[in-house]
């Protein structure tokens, strides 16, 4: 190919292309070969993979670089400066950039044109070329960029850039390889059993799981065999044999024992199981799939690959690249390679549930169990099916019926399950490092684990308005999950040891469920019928009871497995994302600070900070909020003075807990009391309480945040003093201003004639019955659209616990108590209840066109209500017919209606609280948060406190209702809407100077 040399256009500066004795020249400035830019991009991709990041190109800052057709006096100019080496011939910056290690670009040239003479004539326009090398670049920059950013998080959370790669590995391990290290468990106790001829000294369910486990794989191992030849044509057949046997199994025993945990009573539905199974399955068959490409196939000489030369050397040459990129942990971009060279479709529902019921029948078939030999007596070995397939008849309001299959547990396998937990493996367990960045629908959270960042329960409308929104737009909601998923939490083990102990002596302390059930009653020796109705009754209570109570052990004890699991970590992080409404929540299900008392208690931050003296004060104010008890109503001078008039309590409480006065047990919350009363007495007894370092959250929770919201989008004044929205001396408590309510209409009917007003015999009754304890839970939902008979039902439950009424008298006071309740909060919510009324009215117009309910949130995340009708989906599996079901186009009208207000408001919650996340990060503070309730360290709360502020006021400054109307309007312009509701006078600054708003 000649070689001339032709000016640079007038467009570009010289200067910045200024070669000396440019020595290769292309004859036509805007055709070169399609061979060298290729060859020339790879290698500076993967040269910049390997390097530490140069300003890559030497143009490549301008900003105007890529507004501009280019032409380049060299190929040279493609990477950066070039200058002339001892032979005159141009090289390049990197001196070890070219390709194959050629001196110059123009030796690359001529090897590529004389390997590929097809290539040489295949010619196309440089400025394409030179964009597509450029976008690639670019990218690689970008990724760069990102990760130079995640170690600099790493350094300046005191963590060197070493031990968070050490951490990186650990975490890719603990996502990758669960089910694996799992199964060479098994198999390992299994070779020590043949060698020894002995069974190893194993805890009951590790034991049972261990019989089970070969059985199972070789029972899968089989079905693998008739489908590699070609003897199983069943649908199930193409997916049995995408994992090794044993994996199959391991995933097999454990999600079927952790449905069983949290079922119903060691039972669970053929269809969840199914499903779950295969999902698990299927997210495994992937991981697997990545990581057997990953690794180098090694063939000999005479071995037949059947695999083309071509093909095989793509095949090795992905290997090797792949291979390279772990090495060098660049995750990334295996990531990008994974998805971009995998050809395996997602499984669908039928295939998954396929699957999911043929392991679950393969299980039933070789899973058994013994008796204890004590048990056996002198009879033969008595050997029972571990798990059995039946069905079960329910019956609803409507007199129709429905059947349904169901896996149930044999009693023997049931006693074991509340021991299951800590032998479990739990894929989704807290991080080691800071999650990936959010940066699209599936992109962030997990490394490995399927992460997605809004939990749309199959909704595909809801999905796709997500994937489709730009990611400028969702750039704040992002922004947000980030800083939360970055706030670093780790075990308080002083709290822990203290739990472990009250469990291991059985529970029944601090809310701790009872570890023994309650005695069966024995069957009376008598024919009365009255007497045997009223023992089955009681009968069927006890069971009741002891099914709730395996329930509740269940629970604890997955979360005591993952805190043992984390207890001698130094730090770890919790990846969050949304649901459907943008409320944000943390990913791992069992463990986390949206959790019970038992949850919070056992979490603070990894990292501590210095009380000061606000953060001391704080520290007091938080306890007193802790206990409770009306002390949480008091103003902050009398919780301060409540927590310094319990000092020898509190003392007490830290170096006897079991064995002293125990005081911390009296409180609402008691195992986030204990803590703080620990972290207090610490810091009080050192020589300078102010200079102490503290990891304990201090919370600040909004007063009925639901009615915050609705009083400031209706500027309502008197429902904004009653919630706090204005200064006071000590906090408004609405609960009591609805009770006070709700007892002078009381008061009032039962006055009247029961002739005339019948009610007034139950007024009568109720007088003495009316405290805020029995209107909290109508107040608070309230705000969530509950109905007259909801009311009436959370009414009824209060009533029944007290035992004043007598049982024929509860439904009907009941049904009373909840009528005038909903009037009581309509006149002093008046405002509130109007814009639900209109946001219910709106939502009841689209959905009438059967069209669903769709709006954006301030922060400019999509919602769409998934209220549709589902249809039945009959699916024929080995184990029995499923019935999957599957959304239609009709739109669930009424749903639509009475759903709307309530999720509208909790995206507003959503959005204020994400808004204060990342101004709190901004501030350098650390963050969590639990919807309503904010967390930080006691010496930022005061910080804390005007930032939450700022963001609320800044959220209702902005005209959130015109907006809406006027989004709906533009959606259904055929369509009118009632004009928006009447606002009030109140000044929403003043939220600002009012200490109780969130206190």
């Amino acid at each position: 190919m000649s070689i001339t040399q032709n000016p640079p256009p007038s467009n570009l500066t010289t200067k910045l292309f200024a070669f000396a004795n440019p020595s290769i020249s292309p004859q036509n400035p805007s055709m070169i070969s399609t061979t060298v830019f290729r060859s020339l991009t790879k290698q500076a991709i993967s040269r910049t993979q390997r390097l530490p990041l140069k300003p890559l190109l030497g143009f490549c800052q301008r900003s105007d670089f890529f507004q501009h057709p280019i032409l380049v006096s060299s190929c040279s100019t493609l990477v950066g400066s070039c200058q002339i080496d001892h032979m005159q011939r141009p090289s390049f910056g990197f001196s070890d950039f070219c390709p194959k290690g050629y001196a110059s670009v123009a030796e690359a040239i001529s090897s590529t044109d004389a390997s590929s003479s097809t290539d040489a004539e295949e010619e196309v326009c440089v400025v394409d070329e030179l964009q597509e090398i450029l976008k690639e670049m670019k990218k690689e920059d970008k990724r760069q960029s990102a990760y130079r950013w995640r170690i600099e998080q790493a350094r300046v959370r005191g963590m060197g850039e070493g031990k968070y790669l050490m951490l990186r590995r650990r975490q890719i391990k603990i996502e990758t390889e669960a089910w694996e290290r799992a199964a060479d468990e098994y198999r390992e106790l299994l070779m020590d059993m043949c060698e020894q001829k002995l069974a190893p000294n194993l805890p009951y369910m590790k034991s049972l799981f261990l019989g089970w486990f070969e059985p199972l794989c070789n029972a899968i191992t089989k079905e693998q065999d008739l489908c590699r030849q070609g003897k199983n044509k069943t649908a199930y057949g193409p997916y049995m044999d995408k994992l090794p046997a044993d994996m199959m199994a391991v995933i097999t025993m454990h999600k079927l024992m952790g449905l069983l945990m949290t079922g119903e009573h060691g039972s669970c539905r053929v269809v969840s199981a199914a499903c779950t199974i295969g999902e698990a399955i299927e997210q495994e068959v992937k991981i697997h799939n990545f990581l057997e490409r990953t690794k180098k196939k090694k063939v000999g000489k005479d071995q037949e690959t059947g695999e083309s030369d071509a093909a095989m050397k793509e095949n090795e040459k992905l290997n090797k690249k792949v291979t390279n990129l772990i090495e060098k942990k660049k995750l990334q971009a295996v990531r990008h390679i994974v998805r971009g060279h995998d050809d395996s479709k997602a499984w669908s529902q039928e295939a998954k549930a396929k699957v999911g019921s043929r392991m679950i029948e393969l299980l039933t078939q070789t899973a058994f169990i013994q008796p204890p030999a004590d048990q056996l007596g002198d009879s033969l070995v008595d050997i029972r099916p571990a798990f059995v397939h039946t069905f079960k008849t329910v019956s609803n309001a409507k007199n129709t019926s429905r059947r349904y299959g169901v896996i149930e547990c044999n009693p023997l396998v049931l006693k074991g399950l509340e021991r299951t937990a800590r032998h479990m493996v739990i894929p989704y367990m807290p991080m080691l490092v800071p999650p990936l960045n959010w940066t699209g629908y599936d992109k962030g959270g997990h490394f490995y684990l399927p992460s997605y960042v809004m939990r749309i329960h199959g909704a595909k409308q809801q999905r796709e308005a997500v994937k489709s929104t730009p990611r400028e737009q969702l750039e704040p909601v992002f922004k947000a999950l980030d800083t939360l998923g970055n706030t670093r939490w780790r075990i308080n083990k002083r709290v822990f040891n203290v739990v472990d102990r009250i469990w291991a002596n059985g529970g029944r302390l601090a809310d701790l469920v009872d570890r023994s059930d309650v005695p069966l009653l024995e069957k009376p020796d008598t024919e009365d019928e009255t007497l045997l109705k009223k023992w089955k009754w009681k009968v069927n209570n006890v069971k009741k009871e002891n099914r709730e109570r395996h329930s509740q052990r269940c629970d604890i004890e997955l979360k005591l497995a993952v805190a043992r699991k984390m207890k001698d970590e130094e730090g770890f992080y919790f990846p969050h994302n949304l649901d459907f409404r943008g409320r944000a929540y943390p990913m791992h299900p069992y463990l986390n600070h949206l959790g019970s008392d038992l949850c919070r208690g056992i979490l603070e931050f990894a990292e501590g900070r210095p009380l000061g003296k606000s953060g001391l004060r704080w520290l007091k104010i938080h306890l007193a909020n802790l206990y409770a008890g009306g002390v949480d109503k008091l103003s902050l001078e009398g919780r301060l003075a409540f927590t310094e008039n319990h000092l020898d309590d509190i003392f007490d409480s830290m170096d006897r807990p079991l064995e002293g006065r125990r005081w911390w047990l009296k409180a609402e919350d008691p195992f986030q009391c204990l803590a703080v009363c620990i972290n207090l007495t610490e810091a009080l007894r050192s020589s300078s309480p102010e200079t102490f370092i503290s990891h304990i959250p201090v919370h600040q929770d909004g007063s009925c945040n639901g009615l915050q919201h609705y009083a400031a989008l209706g500027r309502d004044k008197l429902g904004a003093a009653a919630v706090n929205l204005v200064a006071g001396e000590k906090p408004a408590d609405v609960y009591s201003g609805i009770a006070a309510r709700v007892l002078n209409i009381m008061q009032s009917d039962a006055q009247k004639d029961p002739e005339v007003f019948p009610d007034a015999l139950r007024a009568r009754v109720l007088v003495n019955q009316v405290d805020r304890k029995l209107v909290k839970q109508t107040v608070m939902t309230s705000v969530y659209g509950v109905t007259y008979i909801g009311a009436r039902d959370q009414i009824k439950r209060r009533l029944k616990e007290r035992g004043a009424i007598s049982e024929d008298d509860v439904f009907g006071c009941a049904c009373y108590a909840a009528k005038v309740t909903l009037a009581a909060l309509g006149q002093m919510f008046e405002a509130a209840r109007s814009i639900m009324s209109w946001l219910g009215d709106c939502a009841k117009i689209i959905a009438s066109e059967n069209e669903t309910v769709r709006w954006t949130t301030p922060l400019g995340l999509p919602v769409v209500q998934p209220y549709r009708k589902y249809g039945r989906h009959l699916i024929k599996t080995s184990l029995q017919i499923l019935t999957l079901q599957r959304e239609t186009e009709k739109i669930m009208v009424k749903r639509q209606r009475t759903a709307f207000p309530p999720n509208f408001v909790h995206s507003l919650d959503g959005s204020h609280m994400m808004m204060t996340a990342v101004a709190c990060k901004r501030a350098g503070l650390n963050f969590a948060g639990v919807h309503d309730s904010y967390w930080t360290h006691a010496c930022d709360v005061d910080v804390m406190n005007r930032i939450l502020r700022e963001k609320f006021v800044e959220l209702y400054e902005t005209p959130i209702l015109e907006r809406l109307l006027e989004s709906f309007q533009q959606s259904f312009p055929t369509l009118t809407f009632p004009p928006l509701p009447e606002r009030g006078d109140f000044e929403l600054r003043d939220v600002l100077e009012s200490p109780y708003f969130f206190n």
